[in-house]
């Protein structure tokens, strides 16, 4: 009788472990993100479409929830943080360059522009929940968007826009350690003798 209760306890765990092999939902994911209105890289280009240059105002940005107050994605620049930007402005024709950018460099101090950075990464673990959890293979799916503009302003009219970012983000990192959770000890062991 102990036999029998004893294989019956064995193909029970068995069904339980093998169960929860494919139990992907137990692994970790992350959400990593600036916070912003958009919810794909095409809201942010639509956005940046409704801004003409010598139309718009900072006023009107500032609607578009551009707001560097209001939006931790704004960075302001001054007109130092300018010139570096276009630094290589100075090696070709004037009449070579983009107006809105000549009219920033002549404008001098009253001259500024934000930078925006979003992006939106979704990082989940995937495959199974036991050879992850005993450090045989790790496999991350990172999904998602990013976008950078820079928007350009002598006073408060718009001068100069640029946008680019990435429209679709698809990554994929594996780690495979042969020897599980072993794997580490000898990197932890190495560390304890430096």
């Amino acid at each position: 009788m102990k036999t029998f209760m004893n294989i019956a306890l064995q193909v029970g765990g068995l069904t339980i472990l093998l169960g929860l092999g494919g139990c992907t939902s137990l692994l970790p994911t992350s959400l990593s993100e600036t916070v912003s209105e958009w919810n794909s890289y095409d809201d942010a280009v639509q956005a940046m479409a409704a801004l003409t240059p010598y139309q718009a105002t900072r006023r009107e940005v500032h609607q578009q929830q551009l707001d560097p107050t209001r939006n931790p994605a704004v960075t302001v620049l001054q007109f130092s943080d300018i010139l570096q930007r276009f630094a290589a402005a100075a090696l070709i024709k004037p009449e070579e360059v983009d107006r809105g950018i000549r009219d920033c460099l002549s404008a001098g101090k009253r001259c500024t522009a934000y930078a925006i950075a979003v992006k939106k990464l979704r990082r989940q673990r995937v495959g199974s929940f036991w050879l992850d959890s005993l450090n045989f293979k790790r496999e991350t799916v990172t999904t998602g968007w990013s976008v950078n503009m820079l928007l350009v302003f002598v006073d408060d009219i718009l001068v100069y826009q640029l946008i680019g970012g990435q429209p679709t983000i698809n990554e994929i990192d594996l780690r495979r350690n042969p020897l599980g959770p072993v794997q580490s000890w000898g990197e932890r062991t190495v560390d304890l003798v430096r």
